[in-house]
């Protein structure tokens, strides 16, 4: 195997660099080497390389920047995807890519399952959308991954924003309408591996259909950002921590407005993936736990 994985200095394509290592050859990549950004780079790029699976952990993820900056999101979220997606095709390799909660509209308290309708609030989940239909619509083995509110212990994330702010301020409020499941970054990267590590050589194509198919995955049970947030201390100060954070504060989204509106309802139905793969997914508490120390 010779995998590209693009997103190296996100929070998930540096997890999947690490977890991944074990299959064989991986070409990880930044906007440096490869910038999504330019969807016309990409086949070149790909000629030259040879990649025989491709990973795609890169994203436009700046939700409220993406308002005002549509083109550069659906560069890289729609016509990026289709690029790698149709060059993955012509040359055989399969490919992964990741999208996110926010392709629908967060209505309801259903978990949302793979099949029902979609309907993006603002731009970033109508670029993420249109990469997933992109990819489908390419038609080759291609294994798309929706999850939510992804995290890590470095980089900008609201896990290490809060253990920030909870350092520096004795009182914060945070909304809590808006439900979901805190995924941390290398719990997915470590899922992924797991449905290729098990068929070393070239049997780990046997994880991938003939056609592209979508799968949500994120841990067990839900909560909300404040629910999120007061976890977040709890673990922190249980392990010593320093925090200055006394008083947590529950307020309603429209309490925090921002430019782009977020879902309310981000609860994803996993029972595909895990039925496809054997998979257990253990609780979101318990991961939070491990990712803190």
């Amino acid at each position: 195997m010779r995998a590209l994985i693009t997103g190296r200095n996100g929070q998930l394509g540096g997890s999947l660099a690490n977890t991944l290592s074990p299959l064989g050859d991986l070409l990880v990549v930044g906007r440096g080497e490869l910038d999504l950004s330019h969807p016309e780079t990409i086949a070149p790029f790909l000629n030259e390389n040879k990649p025989t699976l491709i990973v795609n952990a890169a994203a436009y993820t700046q939700v409220d920047k993406a308002e005002t900056d549509k083109d550069a999101a659906f560069a890289v979220n729609e016509a990026a995807p289709y690029e790698l997606a149709t060059w993955a095709k012509k040359n055989d390799a399969p490919m992964i890519h990741y999208s996110t909660d926010y392709v629908f509209d967060g209505s309801g308290e259903n978990y949302w399952r793979e099949e029902d309708p979609t309907g993006p609030l603002g731009v970033y989940g109508e670029s993420k959308l249109a990469g997933d239909n992109a990819v489908c619509a390419i038609s080759g083995s291609a294994m798309i991954l929706r999850t939510s509110w992804v995290y890590s212990a470095e980089g900008q994330c609201f896990l290490t924003t809060m253990l920030k702010l909870g350092a520096e301020r004795p009182a914060l409020s945070i909304v809590d309408d808006q439900i979901g499941a805190p995924t941390p970054a290398s719990w997915l990267a470590a899922m992924t591996a797991n449905i290729l590590i098990g068929n070393r050589g070239d049997g780990w194509r046997d994880a991938f259909d003939k056609s592209p198919q979508i799968y949500h995955i994120a841990p067990s049970g839900v909560c909300s950002w404040y629910g999120f947030a007061e976890a977040i201390f709890t673990v922190a100060r249980d392990r010593g921590m320093p925090l200055a954070i006394e008083t947590l504060t529950p307020i309603p989204s429209e309490d925090y407005p921002t430019p782009a509106k977020r879902p309310h309802n981000s609860r994803l139905d996993t029972q595909k993936f895990r039925t496809r793969f054997d998979a257990e997914f253990p609780n979101w508490r318990d991961l939070l736990a491990k990712i803190l120390g």
